[in-house]
């Protein structure tokens, strides 16, 4: 199952997204993001979080639409974009894409991203999406699609990365280590796709950044 989650961004637009979020078998608004959707007509099939950046107007039309509305207490552990995650995978998505997880706030940026790392998603495909890069955790063996020339960026999440060998791309890992407060992952790029990484102790964070940059 292939679950699209939006999350509340200040800058995020669904219009250029809209292929993606017709072909979703579940679609859920993470609290505000359901504002971007609801300027662009589209009704998801659940609202989750405490609702206090959903604009009343939203959740009234997307009750009335019929989307399942799911309000948490404000006082809670865990954000919105959180709850949002843990309920695709109730739901058996084994496929998530997260659009406007990363913009505005640094905090909730930074924390977006380590979720992808959520022992919950272990089993699924996650990655943060926006229109012009991607951005997926590397557990194992992990594939790299793309164009030649594109830009990957490998990032240690959660302590170093032991192990690291890599196909495809121009600065080739073999049997190496990333350390996460050092920047020798950055900017790498694709020259026989697709490329791949595998990883024998820790996580990666592949940043792939499409086009020319």
């Amino acid at each position: 199952m292939h679950a699209v989650i939006v999350a509340n961004s200040p800058t995020f637009v669904a219009g250029p997204f809209r292929e993606l979020l017709a072909r979703a078998d579940l679609l859920i608004a993470a609290d505000g993001g359901g504002n971007a959707l609801h300027a662009a007509g589209i009704t998801p099939h659940l609202a989750v979080g405490d609702l206090d950046s959903l604009a009343p107007a939203a959740e009234v039309d997307f009750a009335a639409a019929g989307a399942r509305i799911l309000r948490y207490p404000t006082a809670k552990d865990e954000t919105d974009l959180e709850l949002a995650l843990l309920e695709a995978v109730a739901a058996g998505a084994d496929t998530i894409d997260v659009l406007g997880a990363v913009g505005g706030r640094w905090d909730q940026g930074l924390a977006n991203v380590c979720m992808l790392a959520l022992p919950e998603l272990a089993g699924c495909r996650v990655r943060l999406l926006d229109t012009d890069q991607e951005a997926y955790l590397a557990r194992g063996e992990t594939p790299i699609p793309g164009q030649p020339g594109e830009t990957i960026s490998l990032v240690p999440i959660g302590g170093p990365a032991r192990g690291i060998t890599t196909r495809g791309l121009y600065y080739p890992l073999h049997e190496a280590e990333l350390r996460f407060e050092r920047s020798r992952g950055i900017s790498n790029v694709i020259t026989d796709p697709p490329a791949h990484v595998s990883v024998r102790e820790g996580m990666l964070l592949v940043v792939h950044l499409f086009g020319s940059w």
